[in-house]
């Protein structure tokens, strides 16, 4: 009638948050009808359901929980399913339904979704299991709580929704493997000390000397941006002094990601690549990988990772290692206002600007003392883009590249991407007026 496994040794129980859930009686809920149909009640002392498949539940990433059919159920005769024990961050507790043994798919088109009975003391919400959503991503459910006394749950599946941060799918009802109870303590997700992950993850490492280092982070900083010019660089300030060594930082800037701007807006997303290409700038012995091409505007993880790995090793080699190579693309080094327009000067010019798959520059947008920025016409002139717009007959300021996931294709003949960049210090969406121009 259920599973517990032995308890493993923790050096984290003390964080650890009990829950303690029951479920039973999951219906399914056929489009205009009142009467929905049975799924699963666990009275036959099996987690068998009305499909063919089954309930399961692995302790691998939940260690310190235990399933198991406990009398009664939610009609006081039978079983309930019942999820329990302690959890910490790094535990996952998911209870599965898998509608077929073969873990084949099921058309439930034909249904507005499930319902359920659920008691005891934690959260939980649930997610459909589809095969073409492969990171994790899944539709799932708000959050819920769980009280003392039975109560029902309806989750339709039109109220689904995808958390954002893996490829974006289309619900797909009509091929569906099963769905999932996520449990969790009473809190929600359990809280991550502050401490964590540098005490498991980076304070052991301390004694040994580092040849370098490679970061590529910042997309939950986002919409801290303007506090991450102080975080990103006492960060590497700390590993160094603690390491007692100056060793490289190469920085792997934000790829694009996100909706792409039909017209010139603000974007957290491009304060943080400012954020880490002030760092480059500002920090001795940083480095600064550009990725604004080899993104996924519906991927926060996106595939093209050779290319990343490609630009930190030029980085890394001309640099460090010291050989005569184009290591980076164009880096904005100055601007200078011309009449009408703006003359935008950048380093790492290798080769030669170029305008990548296109006879024309995109990207550039330009404001004048109002600060509305209108997209601009942008030519190459030697080692600089001259920037202007018939809109902007006093301009000031120059951006490029400024958006979630922009289109933009200024290069150099290396093939190396020019970083995003703003030339005013303007409030944007993160922080304050910019103390720390980039002008």
């Amino acid at each position: 009638a259920g599973f517990s496994p032995t308890p493993a040794a923790s050096s984290s129980s003390a964080a650890r948050q009990p829950f303690d859930l029951e479920f039973d009686d999951f219906q399914l809920l056929r489009k205009g009808a009142e009467d929905p149909e049975q799924f699963s009640t666990f009275d036959d002392g099996t987690s068998r359901d009305s499909l063919g498949g089954y309930w399961s539940y692995s302790w691998d990433s939940a260690q310190q929980t235990s399933f198991n059919l406990v009398p009664p159920g939610h009609n006081g005769s039978g079983f309930a399913a019942r999820v329990a024990g302690g959890m910490d961050a790094s535990d996952d507790s998911r209870l599965v339904a898998r509608f077929h043994i073969d873990d084949s798919p099921v058309d439930l088109s034909a249904y507005a979704g499930i319902q359920f009975w659920v008691r005891g003391n934690g959260s939980f919400r649930v997610l459909t299991r589809q095969p073409t959503i492969t990171d994790w991503d899944d539709y799932s459910s708000h959050i819920m709580q769980a009280s003392d006394q039975w109560n029902p749950v309806v989750v339709r599946f039109s109220d689904l929704h995808q958390d954002g941060w893996g490829v974006v799918e289309e619900l797909t009802v009509n091929s569906l493997t099963g769905f999932v109870i996520q449990a969790m303590p009473k809190t929600g997700y359990p809280p991550l000390n502050d401490s964590d992950l540098f005490n498991g993850m980076i304070a052991p490492l301390m004694p040994y000397k580092f040849r370098g280092a490679i970061w590529y982070q910042g997309e939950g900083n986002a919409l801290s941006a303007f506090e991450y010019r102080q975080l990103l660089p006492t960060l590497i300030k700390n590993w160094r002094d603690l390491s007692n060594s100056r060793f490289p930082f190469l920085i792997v800037q934000l790829p694009n990601h996100g909706a792409v701007p039909k017209e010139p807006t603000e974007s957290a997303w491009a304060e943080l690549r400012e954020a880490e290409f002030l760092t480059e700038r500002n920090v001795p012995d940083t480095g600064l990988a550009v990725a604004i091409d080899v993104g996924d505007p519906k991927n926060l993880h996106p595939h093209r990772k050779m290319e990343v790995g490609q630009r930190l090793a030029l980085w890394a080699l001309g640099t460090t290692y010291g050989e005569n190579i184009t290591y980076s693309g164009p880096l904005y080094q100055s601007m200078k206002v011309e009449g009408s327009k703006i003359v935008v000067k950048f380093s790492h010019v290798g080769g030669g600007l170029v305008a990548k798959d296109g006879p024309a520059l995109v990207g550039f947008s330009v404001a004048g003392p109002d600060r509305n920025f209108h997209w601009a016409d942008a030519a190459i002139q030697g080692d600089s883009v001259v920037v202007s717009s018939n809109q902007v007959p006093d301009p000031v300021a120059v951006r490029y590249a400024w958006g979630d996931s922009p289109d933009c294709n200024l290069f150099n003949k290396e093939g190396l991407p020019a970083s995003p960049f703003r030339t005013d210090d303007w409030p944007g969406i993160t922080g304050p007026k910019v103390a720390n121009s980039v002008r």
